[in-house]
């Protein structure tokens, strides 16, 4: 193996900038739990003016900023409309069922987007010896289905919707800056008729540690209660929250390359024979592509790692690559030449 291992298995890898360095080291810190940590106080209340929102809360991860907007917004014995290969239903440790007590009703999106039709006929019917759908919770970007980002007139259509069958309807946004910045929108436009909105500062912003739950004063407020009853209440957490702001401030400015590093390695696999891409589905920063003849991906993903560079399996035929801006365009180029030489 070479010196220098290529990671593109997550753009949660990615290492915090010399910025964030000294910002940590630097940090003006009090204790959370009491409210009086002036970094964290600071961050919230940028996330939220960026977002447009009352109020926001910064919780460890986002698996806790999603399921703290679950249980807000259902009561126990509720469904949770949500598409069939969301992270919320898939990667949360059926958090969903046991902290809020409610069960997935999964719908199938195109490329894992979903329509306000699709959602509207799942949306359980209002008699007392059925169980009621409690929230409607999407995902953009959606994360398996290969970065695949849901446009605004649909998302208007569904707030639209949610709105007049009295729905609250949340976003997992973990990767919304990269939605936005592929429709060349604000998160603050893109994401304003959710109730509440998670997004991570961890991944493609680069932090390393943290996300972020935006919604109404009221909200945040009672969020506060549940992020602690999941032992996410931090002490001195501006060491944390000190990287964040850097990450939110300055890292979104940067997510095209990502995208434009992602678009040269999908390209560099559709020319391959041995795989297969649709590469209308990689829109942000991450590609998935399948091994024709059901090739091993496990397998192939060993072969990559010879060469130095990680990627992920995520089922048996296969592969994942995600960039971010650990994996400069030199890095890309390397792998793409790597891709062609095992793809032949």
């Amino acid at each position: 193996m070479s010196s220098k291992v290529i990671d593109l298995r997550s753009d949660t890898v990615t290492r915090p900038t010399a910025a964030m360095y000294a910002a940590m080291a630097s940090a003006e810190v009090g204790d959370d739990v009491y409210g009086e940590d002036p970094t964290v106080n600071r961050l919230e209340q940028r996330a939220a003016e960026v977002f447009g929102r009352e109020a926001a809360i910064f919780v460890p991860t986002g698996t806790m900023g999603n399921q703290i907007a679950i249980r807000l917004h259902t009561q126990h014995g509720q469904e949770v409309i949500c598409e069939s290969r969301s992270h919320v239903l898939d990667w949360e440790m059926a958090m969903l069922s046991a902290f809020s007590g409610c069960m997935p009703r999964t719908v199938a999106g195109d490329r894992g987007v979903l329509s306000w039709e699709s959602i509207r006929k799942a949306i359980s019917p209002k008699i007392y010896y059925r169980a009621s759908t409690g929230l409607i919770s999407l995902e953009n970007t959606h994360n398996m289905a290969g970065g695949t980002v849901t446009p605004l007139p649909v998302l208007r259509e569904i707030w639209q919707g949610a709105r007049e069958a009295g729905l609250p309807v949340h976003l997992d946004g973990a990767r919304v800056f990269n939605a936005a910045t592929a429709l060349g929108v604000s998160v603050a436009e893109l994401t304003s008729g959710f109730d509440t909105v998670m997004f991570c500062l961890s991944k493609g912003l680069g932090a390393p540690v943290g996300s972020i739950l935006v919604g109404s004063r009221a909200a945040i407020d009672r969020a506060r209660i549940f992020r602690k009853a999941l032992g996410g209440g931090m002490r001195q957490a501006g060491i944390l929250a000190a990287a964040g702001l850097i990450a939110l401030e300055e890292m979104p400015s940067r997510l095209g390359e990502d995208h434009a590093n992602a678009r040269l390695l999908a390209e560099a696999i559709a020319q391959c024979p041995a795989a297969e891409i649709d590469l209308t589905a990689v829109q942000t920063n991450i590609v998935i592509f399948s091994l024709k003849n059901n090739g091993d991906a496990a397998g192939f993903v060993a072969k990559l790692k010879a060469k130095s560079i990680l990627s992920s399996a995520i089922g048996p035929h296969h592969v994942r690559l995600v960039t971010h801006y650990d994996a400069n365009r030199e890095d890309c180029d390397a792998c793409a030449v790597a891709l062609a030489e095992l793809l032949r």
